[in-house]
Formats: C-alpha cells, sequence, structure tokens
C-alpha cells in the first residue's frame, strides 16, 4: 500500500532534484522511495558484518603493508615517467 508523504524542503533543492529526475527518466518520487529503501537495506545489513559484494571483490587486492615510500614511488611512477 502506497501513502503519501509531504515534505519541507528548500525550493533550489527541489527544482534540482526535479532536474536531476528528468534527466534519469525517473521522479522525485521514485528517489525518494529508493532511497528510503537503501536506509532501510542498510540497517538490515547492518546487522551482519557482511561487506557489499564490490568491497568483497576488492578484498585482498593491495599488499598487506602499504607505507609513505611505496606512495611516493607510485607518484614518481606515475608523473615522472
Amino acid at each position: 500500500m502506497k501513502d503519501k508523504l509531504t515534505l519541507r524542503v528548500d525550493r533550489d533543492l527541489i527544482q534540482h532534484a526535479k532536474r536531476y529526475a528528468r534527466k534519469e527518466g525517473t521522479s522525485v518520487s521514485k528517489m525518494v522511495s529508493d532511497y528510503f529503501k537503501a536506509l532501510q537495506s542498510k540497517s538490515d545489513d547492518d546487522e551482519s558484518d557482511e561487506l557489499p559484494p564490490k568491497v568483497s571483490s576488492l578484498s585482498g587486492i593491495l599488499k598487506t603493508k602499504i607505507d609513505e615510500t611505496d606512495y611516493k614511488k607510485h607518484l614518481e611512477k606515475k608523473h615522472l615517467s
């Protein structure tokens, strides 16, 4: 069941949200609803210690210990090569 919700938001923010929604082919109501769903799922996820899939896929790809020397070498290679 869907109910109506009234929000008080700055006029400029409303205009920006409407332009963004139009550009994305959606509605402000749908964006707000999706945001609330994301908050709900985030609070559900907080109960478990699982990482999101994208974060899990990145786990372990870096050296376990990275220090300032490694970072300096990276910058030198990137900008001086």
